[in-house]
C-alpha cells in the first residue's frame, strides 16, 4: 500500500456554549491521506497558525510522503521529523506532523480492521471523562449555573479556567471567589480542576494555589508562563494541589524535561500537537516509568481518547466545551461523555465519520 495524495484544509467553526449569546471561533486543520488501495485516513491539528500549517502540509509534508507505506508509522514519523525539524522545534512543523501521524494511524486501523486505541495498547474501551465548562467569559453566577447543569446531567468531573483579568491585571481574589462559588454549588463529591493556560507568574500562581487549596482541587493545570519547569517544580513544593502540564508541548524531549525535573504530577501530551500517536505513546510510556498518570489537556477529545484508552496510565479525557462542540459539528454522531465516562467506538481506525456538509460550510480559503 502506498500514499498517493495528501490534502490539508482549514475550517473555521463557530461554537455556541450554554448561556452566552456570542459564538466562539474555533479553527481546525483537517488532513486527508489517500492510498492506492482506497483507504483514506483523516487526521487533524488545532487551529494555531492554521494557514501556515495547511501550507506546510500541502507544499512540504504531502509531496514528501507520496509513494511511501502508510503503515510504517514509526519510520515515517522519524523521516518527517529529521527532514523537517532537526533542531527539535515546536510550532508549525510539529502541528503538521501531528495531523499526518493521526491520519496514518487511522489508515492502519482501517487496514487491520481495529480501532486505534486497541493498536495503541487496548487498555480499556471505557475511560473517565471530564467537562471543561468554566470559561473566563462567564460571570460568577453563570459559572455556577453551568456547573450545576452538568452535575444534574450526571457529570462528576469539571474543570474551570482561571487567570481572570480586571483592568489589565490578574485578579487572584476573583479567581479564588469563582472557584469557591463553583465548589459550593456542586458540593464536595464532584472532582474540580483549574487551568491557567500559562498566564500566571510564580507569585500569582502560588497565591491562588494557597487560596483554593481548601476547595479540594484535583489539579492546577499549566499555572506558569511557558511551563517553566524550574518554577513548576518549586510550586509543587509549596502546594498540596497536583500540578498538570504539557498539552501544547511539541515532542517527547520537552515532556522529558517536565517529568525528570519533578515539575508535574500529571503528564498531558495532546496528540494533535505533540506529534500524533507515535510521539504521544512515547510520552505516555515515559510517564509510566516515573509512575505518573497521563491526562488529556488542551481539548480535542475524539482523538485523545484513543491514547488515554490505549495505555494503562491513561487517566482522563477532556471534553472542553469549545473543542468538544467542534467535534459535534464536523463529525457525525461522535462519542459523547456520559456520567463521567466515555466509551470508544469499535469501528476500525478512529471510528469517526466526517460531516462533509459542515466541512464545506466552514472551509476557510
Amino acid at each position: 500500500m502506498k500514499i498517493v495524495k495528501v490534502t490539508a484544509t482549514v475550517h473555521d467553526v463557530m461554537v455556541q456554549v450554554p448561556l452566552l449569546d456570542r459564538k466562539f471561533p474555533r479553527p481546525v486543520v483537517l488532513v486527508r491521506v489517500e492510498t492506492d488501495e482506497g483507504i483514506t485516513g483523516v487526521g487533524m491539528t488545532g487551529g494555531i497558525l492554521r494557514f501556515s500549517t495547511r501550507e506546510f502540509i500541502n507544499r512540504e509534508l504531502g509531496p514528501f510522503l507520496i509513494g511511501k507505506d502508510p503503515l510504517s508509522t514509526e519510520r515515517l514519523w522519524h523521516e518527517m521529523y529529521w527532514n523537517f525539524n532537526q533542531r527539535g522545534m515546536s510550532g508549525v512543523v510539529q502541528y503538521g506532523i501531528s495531523a499526518i501521524d493521526i491520519a496514518l494511524w487511522d489508515i492502519k486501523g482501517k487496514y487491520l480492521n481495529q480501532p486505534v486505541y486497541r493498536l495503541l495498547g487496548g487498555n480499556a474501551r471505557t475511560v473517565p471523562a471530564y467537562i471543561t465548562f468554566g470559561l473566563l467569559e462567564y460571570s460568577r453566577e453563570e459559572l455556577v449555573e453551568v456547573a450545576r447543569r452538568f452535575v444534574q446531567e450526571g457529570h462528576d468531573k469539571l474543570k474551570m479556567v482561571v487567570a481572570f483579568e480586571r483592568n489589565g491585571r490578574k485578579d487572584v481574589g476573583e479567581d479564588a471567589a469563582r472557584v469557591r462559588a463553583v465548589r459550593e454549588a456542586v458540593g464536595p463529591d464532584v472532582e474540580l480542576m483549574v487551568d491557567a493556560n500559562h498566564l500566571f507568574n510564580f507569585l500569582e500562581a502560588k497565591e491562588l494555589a494557597q487560596r483554593i487549596e481548601p476547595y479540594g482541587i484535583a489539579w492546577f493545570e499549566e499555572p506558569l508562563y511557558a511551563n517553566d519547569a524550574r518554577l513548576l517544580a518549586q510550586l509543587r513544593q509549596v502546594t498540596r494541589i497536583p500540578i498538570a502540564a504539557g498539552q501544547n508541548e511539541g515532542h517527547r524531549w520537552r515532556h522529558r524535561e517536565l517529568i525528570a525535573s519533578g515539575a508535574v504530577d500529571i503528564v498531558q501530551p495532546n496528540v494533535v500537537y505533540v506529534g500524533g500517536y507515535t510521539e504521544a505513546l512515547k510520552v505516555a510510556h515515559m510517564a509510566q516509568a516515573y509512575n505518573l498518570p497521563v491526562a488529556n489537556g488542551g481539548g480535542w477529545p475524539h482523538h485523545n481518547m484513543h491514547l488515554i484508552a490505549g495505555v494503562s496510565n491513561g487517566w482522563r479525557v477532556e471534553f472542553h466545551l469549545l473543542m468538544w462542540y467542534v467535534g459535534e459539528t464536523i463529525f457525525q454522531n461522535p462519542p459523547r461523555p456520559e456520567k463521567g465516562w466515555v466509551t470508544l467506538p469499535e469501528r476500525p481506525g478512529l471510528g469517526l465519520e466526517l460531516n462533509e456538509d459542515a466541512l464545506k460550510e466552514t472551509e476557510a480559503r
